[in-house]
């Protein structure tokens, strides 16, 4: 039979578990999208997210060779795959870029990220817009084989996610 110790933790048959009301919350990764306008020719531009900036970001108008820049200078910035950028409508370097938030932000909501813009040519603009807002998932952090059990339902769950900080809770059966 199950002990609920300060009213938190329950250890019995299944381990030690979480004790929660309500079902967890799996956790939306964020997504904004970067807008490159006007008629840009040269120069480049730096992304900002939570005081932290990426080294310069040198424009081309090779999709390809932009979006490899990106995704270098996010690497370094936030931590491989933490943001990734890919391509929305983008053409010939104008246009839509998709920044999708993973890795130390995944499942989180996220601040709108800033930019420096250093394009030059005929009016180059930058935006960027919060497309997917981010959800957080309930108990970030958590190690994968971590387990939850709902007080109202008696379900429990287990973490079977293999990133850290970004859990799945996957039903695992009834706490009796």
């Amino acid at each position: 039979m199950p002990v609920i110790q300060g009213g938190q933790i329950i250890e019995g048959g299944m381990g030690r578990a979480i004790a929660v009301s309500g079902a967890p919350v799996a956790g939306t990764n964020e997504v904004q999208t970067l807008t490159i306008g006007g008629t840009p020719t040269a120069g480049s531009f730096v992304l900002i997210l939570e005081g932290r900036s990426t080294g310069t970001i040198t424009w081309s108008n090779v999709n390809a060779t932009l979006l490899a820049s990106m995704v270098t200078a996010l690497d370094a910035a936030f931590g491989t795959g933490s943001v990734v950028p890919t391509a929305g409508s983008l053409t010939a370097g104008i246009g839509t870029i998709l920044l999708t938030f993973g890795g130390a932000y995944a499942r989180r909501a996220v601040a709108t990220m800033s930019y420096y813009n250093g394009l030059t040519g005929t009016s180059p603009t930058l935006a960027i817009a919060e497309t997917t807002p981010g959800v957080d998932a309930s108990y970030r952090g958590a190690t994968t084989g971590a387990m939850l059990i709902r007080t109202d339902t008696g379900l429990a769950y287990i973490n079977t996610s293999t990133t850290a900080g970004a859990p799945t809770w996957t039903v695992i059966g009834t706490q009796t």
